[in-house]
């Protein structure tokens, strides 16, 4: 018989104390995360649908919320914000950055924002 055990077979014993800490932990940063996007989101919907805010000042505002949502989704839901993801995060910031650059260049060469 040989000595290796079967890969598919459920694990024996439970999680030791640091690991359920640190699920726990985590399961909790994701409930507050969650709660804090659902939260923006009904502002962006209230504010908009009741006139709450300057007609001048809500696409900035929703784009505002967005980017925010934007940062705390890649962060918290995609777990960028984990050890070992810092060329990952290198690379979409650079994106980003780049791609912000080329809206702002194409908005002010297509005349949209005059300078």
């Amino acid at each position: 018989m040989s000595s290796h055990s079967d890969p598919s077979a459920p694990l024996q014993g439970g999680p030791t104390k640091s690991t359920e800490r640190k699920l726990k932990r985590e399961g909790r940063t994701q409930l507050i995360a969650f709660v804090l996007m659902i939260f923006m989101t009904s502002m962006a919907f209230v504010s908009i649908g009741s006139d709450a805010i300057p007609n001048g000042f809500a696409i900035p505002f929703i784009l505002m919320l967005a980017g925010i949502q934007v940062v705390l989704q890649l962060y918290f839901f995609m777990h960028m914000n984990e050890k070992g993801t810092a060329w990952i995060n290198i690379m979409i910031w650079s994106g980003m950055f780049v791609a912000a650059l080329t809206v702002g260049a194409l908005m002010f060469l297509l005349g949209i924002v005059k300078y």
